[in-house]
């Protein structure tokens, strides 16, 4: 077990010194096996969940920093600790493959150091797991929850996003039946969810394309449009095409865009897989919009680039990783695609903005503004029979979506979304 240990040393490094997505982290990565895969998933996951409690009580321990030369042992000792309290692996096991992963990463003398310190872990292991209370968020990310939320409100979001999240599916037809068929619970947006055991393409009805991975909340956006059969509709930022193949299923002419290639890649082979057809283009949304000749579109729906905060179940690395500064950048580039929404959309057409954020400045803010400066564009409130019957909590006075991940908490939580149905003047 050394070496998937090794690799999951190695992409905890990178995540959290270079700021990225456990995804992008394992990239350049060696070929891994399956059960090796799975194993580092659920190691540093774990570990990033727990991250706040394990570094404070490495501090109990550790009365040094580490050289920069000797970072590993830094991130092998976050490692550790996590399997040590809460994946149940043997001491000896755990201790012994992060000392010798660590004599390699930097040398012996920080291996004795991570040796003596998983010990003392180990040692008072039962006592440490009493004391851990569940703290997910270090302060910088307590610094985005609080410019938009209460107290309360935040600790009932922390408690729900320490849960793994199951496995949400959008199908083409019958619900129901595929609920049936999977062992999975039918939401009431039309939604499957199911226990994610981590083999999704050996799940039926994969290889025949009679489903595709979506999230509850994301998955609300393209329902906001309503019928929408033979309208033309642009999906930006399309990638990895969720929305885009909801918008097909229901019968739209759909032109999808999106700025990254290989993000686009694998959209194409999704639909392929999905026997779904749309007109594809690799552009920045920005420069599409301001560069159209006239509006052709009877409806948009703009996932615009964000923050990913709202998505904190799954990829809970984003707490470690995301500054308010972001959220402010990624404001900015927002306002600046929504001003030229407008150019691509008909008069009396549908504008439906969306992110995967949990910041207000990322959604609500974001509309409200619009709407104040483009006095041709009205919102248009969503109502819970267009969405799904009992979802009435999760939208907003003014008609807006606004899902957290303590939404629909008995059936397992949510990402955080924010949705807006927007109409032009005819």
């Amino acid at each position: 077990m050394t070496e998937p240990r090794r690799i999951a040393v190695e992409i905890m490094q990178k995540i959290l010194d270079e700021k990225v997505f456990f995804s992008d982290a394992k990239l350049g990565m060696p070929e891994i096996p399956p059960q090796d895969s799975a194993f580092i998933n659920m190691l540093v996951l774990t570990a990033l969940r727990h991250l706040v409690f394990i570094k404070k009580t490495l501090k109990k321990f550790v009365k040094k920093k580490l050289p920069a030369a000797a970072a590993s042992g830094k991130y092998a000792l976050y490692l550790g600790t996590a399997e040590i309290l809460y994946l149940n692996t043997p001491d000896y096991a755990v201790i012994n493959s992060y000392v010798e992963i660590t004599k390699k990463t930097a040398d012996k003398y920080v291996g004795g150091f991570v040796n003596a310190v998983l010990r003392k872990v180990a040692e008072q292991k039962e006592e440490l797991k009493k004391s851990d209370s569940g703290e997910f968020f270090p302060p910088e990310f307590f610094r985005i929850l609080n410019q938009d939320y209460g107290k309360k409100t935040i600790q009932k979001i922390q408690r729900a996003a320490m849960a793994e999240p199951d496995l949400d599916l959008s199908v083409k037809n019958n619900p129901q039946s595929w609920a049936d068929k999977l062992g999975g619970t039918l939401l009431p947006n039309g939604t499957i969810r199911l226990k994610n055991n981590g083999r999704i393409n050996m799940l039926e009805g994969y290889n025949e394309g009679e489903w595709w991975v979506q999230d509850f909340a994301a998955s609300l956006a393209a329902r906001t449009l309503g019928n929408i059969k033979g309208l033309k509709v642009l999906d930006l930022c399309a990638a990895p095409g969720g929305k885009t193949a909801q918008l097909i299923n229901a019968g739209a002419e759909v032109t999808s865009l999106d700025i990254s290639k290989p993000r686009l890649q694998k959209l194409k082979e999704n639909l392929e897989r999905l026997k779904f057809n749309a007109e594809i283009i690799c552009a920045d949304a920005l420069e599409y919009l301001k560069n159209i000749s006239e509006p052709a579109y009877d409806a948009i729906l703009l996932d615009a680039p964000c923050s990913a905060t709202g998505t904190i179940r799954r990829h809970p690395e984003l707490v470690h990783i995301k500054r308010l500064q972001d959220i402010e950048k990624l404001a900015a580039l927002q306002k600046d695609i929504l001003d030229v929404a407008g150019n691509a959309l008909k008069k009396g057409g549908s504008l439906v903005y969306c992110t995967c954020s949990i910041a207000k400045d990322e959604g609500e803010k974001r509309i409200e503004e619009f709407i104040k400066n483009h006095p041709e564009f009205s919102v248009k409130p969503v109502n819970s029979q267009e969405i799904g019957r009992n979802l009435e909590e999760i939208i907003t006075p003014e008609g807006f979506i606004r899902t957290l991940p303590g939404h629909l908490a008995a059936s397992g939580g949510s990402d955080a979304f924010f949705i807006a149905r927007l109409q032009k003047g005819a």
